[in-house]
């Protein structure tokens, strides 16, 4: 018969199993103030420009590191990654991250003008109204708030996505089609829009009026909001970002070179997407996550999403104290 082990025995291998889980389901240890670097993705003319142009950035107590997308889903795919801490997109993307189960939050929202986000025909294009679409090919990037915008317009006008052609490209490809005549509408938003008005002559079909929401939102990755010095960045930027908004709406002269400096846009494109109006700080409330929660369904029916998305888990409210 093998001897049992004794009660010392047993006690010191409970103490080693003991040990070794600890240390493995331990949590990141936190990024120590002085170490923070702040990680945040950004989009053409977006965050770094604003920030910039308002004074906000010289002075932030951290080191930011910045990475440029195209759009807002790869932003958040690299959010979800860890790749970036922050991020600023439209009110599309975030629901279709929340349906691939990515690890962000929504921290912070804000609210512009719609007439910005359109769809553009070609100055001599036949068609007229949003019916005309039917059976046309539309350019737009998967997951922007493009898409949400002609998902939206085409159901008031009892279409679906199913009766348009999508055909998906990022801005830069989307507005080469659209010039080259390789698409019949491009539906995007701004700087693109007055672009595309100012240098294409493109014609605005529909705007985003009765259709849109106009929301735009800070996102964070879930890594980084489980990092107490990495949290601390977040809320001094957040803080600052839509301190610019507010300051970019009150000198929109101002705002619009700077703009037009920054990203090599003429004068003239800037100034146009600035007198639309801007986007402006709101709460990030039970009304905001209701009307992302309706154009996420809006999604699920169209089947563009396979399934029901709950919004509201991908949302975090913790700066919003600090925000109003």
């Amino acid at each position: 018969m093998k001897k049992l082990p004794d009660r010392k025995l047993l006690a010191l291998l409970a103490a080693i199993i003991l040990t070794t889980g600890c240390s493995t389901s331990a949590q990141p240890q936190d990024t120590p103030p002085g170490e923070v670097v702040l990680k945040v993705g950004d989009q053409k003319g977006g965050a770094k420009s604003l920030l910039t142009a308002a004074g906000l950035l010289n002075d932030f107590p951290h080191k930011i590191e910045w990475s440029t997308f195209t759009s807002g889903p790869p932003l958040l795919e690299a959010a979800s990654a860890g790749a970036i801490d922050i991020g600023g997109v439209g009110n599309t993307p975030p629901i279709f991250a929340a349906a691939a189960n990515a690890k962000i939050a929504v921290v912070g929202s804000s609210r512009g003008n719609v007439e910005s986000d359109a769809i553009l025909v070609p100055a001599n294009s036949s068609l007229r109204t949003v019916a005309d679409l039917k059976g046309k090919n539309i350019a737009v990037a998967k997951g922007s708030s493009a898409h949400g915008q002609i998902l939206t317009t085409l159901r008031a006008a009892g279409l679906t996505t199913k009766d348009v052609t999508l055909n998906f490209l990022q801005p830069a490809d989307a507005y080469g089609a659209f010039t080259q005549g390789k698409v019949d509408a491009w539906a995007t938003w701004d700087p693109y829009t007055a672009q595309a008005e100012k240098e294409a002559g493109a014609r605005v079909l529909a705007d985003g009026k009765g259709t849109a929401n106009g929301y735009g939102f800070q996102v964070a990755g879930k890594k980084a909001l489980e990092d107490k010095g990495k949290v601390a960045a977040i809320k001094e930027y957040l803080i600052r970002y839509y301190k610019a908004q507010k300051w970019a709406d009150e000198h929109r002269d101002e705002w619009a070179k700077a703009w037009s400096a920054e990203t090599g846009l003429k004068y003239e494109v800037a100034r146009a997407a600035v007198e639309r109006g801007g986007d402006l700080p709101v709460k990030l409330d039970d009304a905001v996550i209701r009307s992302e929660q309706e154009l996420a369904d809006a999604f699920t029916e169209d089947k563009t999403l396979p399934g029901k998305v709950d919004f509201g888990k991908f949302v975090d409210t913790r700066f919003q104290g600090d925000l109003t």
